[in-house]
Order: C-alpha cells, then sequence, then structure tokens
C-alpha cells in the first residue's frame, strides 16, 4: 500500500477530526493501525483534535493536601515529583507537580539485644540451625548465625521477629 496524496488528505482531515488510529485505519482500508501512526509521526501532526463526544473531566480536588494543613503539619517537609503525559501523536511533555509527602521521624530502639553469630559456613548448617546470611556471600567472610531455633522455621527466634512482621507493623515501616 503507497501512500498517495489524496489518503495523506484524507489521514490529515480523519486526524484533525480526533479519530483513533484504529478508526483512521478502518476508514482508509488496506492499512493498519500502526502505519498510520507511523505516518502520523513522520507527518508531525500535532494532537488530535476533540471529538464531540468526550466529555470534559472536571479537576480533582487534592483532598490529602487540605488534610494535611489541618492536622498541622509543616510543608517545609514536603517533596515534589515529576510526572510524564502524553498527547496523541506528540513527544513526551515534562509537567511539573507538587505532591505533598510527609517527613517521618524515625525513633531509635535503645534496648535491642542482638544474639551472637556462631558464625557457621553452610556445609555446618543443619534442620535446627539458623540460616540468616551475615554478611556479603562474595566475601570470604561470609557466614550463617547458626543458633538454635523455635520450633518452627528456619530462622531463630531473634531473625523470625525480623523477618516475619505482622502486616500493620509493614506498612507503618513504609
Amino acid at each position: 500500500m503507497n501512500w498517495t496524496d489524496e489518503r495523506v488528505e484524507q489521514l490529515k482531515k480523519l486526524w484533525a477530526e480526533g479519530l483513533s488510529a484504529s478508526q483512521i485505519a478502518a476508514q482508509l482500508g488496506g492499512v493498519s493501525r500502526n502505519a498510520v501512526i507511523g505516518k502520523v509521526h513522520r507527518l508531525k501532526l500535532s494532537g488530535r483534535g476533540k471529538t464531540t463526544s468526550t466529555q470534559t473531566r472536571s479537576k480533582k480536588i487534592n483532598t490529602s493536601a487540605s488534610g494535611s494543613q489541618r492536622s498541622g503539619g509543616s510543608s517545609s517537609h514536603m517533596a515534589s515529583r515529576v510526572v510524564s503525559r502524553s498527547v496523541g501523536a506528540t513527544a513526551l511533555q515534562t509537567e511539573y507537580n507538587t505532591d505533598l509527602v510527609p517527613h517521618t521521624i524515625t525513633k531509635t530502639v535503645t534496648n535491642v539485644v542482638v544474639p551472637i553469630s556462631r558464625r557457621l559456613e553452610l556445609v555446618q548448617l543443619s534442620e535446627r540451625t539458623c540460616k540468616w546470611p551475615v554478611g556479603d556471600p562474595l566475601q570470604p567472610d561470609f557466614n550463617f548465625c547458626g543458633n538454635d531455633v523455635g520450633e518452627s522455621g528456619p530462622y531463630c527466634t531473634y531473625h523470625s521477629r525480623l523477618a516475619y512482621q505482622p502486616a500493620s507493623e509493614r506498612r507503618r515501616i513504609r
């Protein structure tokens, strides 16, 4: 299939009317959706016109911004993010939105008891020893905890608490 001048003009007209690439391909006949997209890109046509059947969207009210101001949160600890969007066949346009992100302060725990590791190697592990890895596996001083395991599971009591956290605690950490 060749792009004749008539077909290119019809493509431009349909594209300006806001038809999708699939709809244009069906009306032109003998051409795929991807061929239409490629031709539109090579012709550097701007974004499609708005169809009359599409409804305008109302702006979404950011409730988190007003909620944090009510709770007394300060906006000095807020961050921004970059959002990219594309319109029709135009290139991606960068748009900067500022989202309110609360600053979290982590508390240090003072009464933490870390068990002394037996520093076992892989061949020394059994079904009754803790298999918690300690260190970098690519380094020669890599070892496993080796303490006695609890009733079930591959880890000692301390490492089980680290590995298996309740869902509510995981959400709180995030």
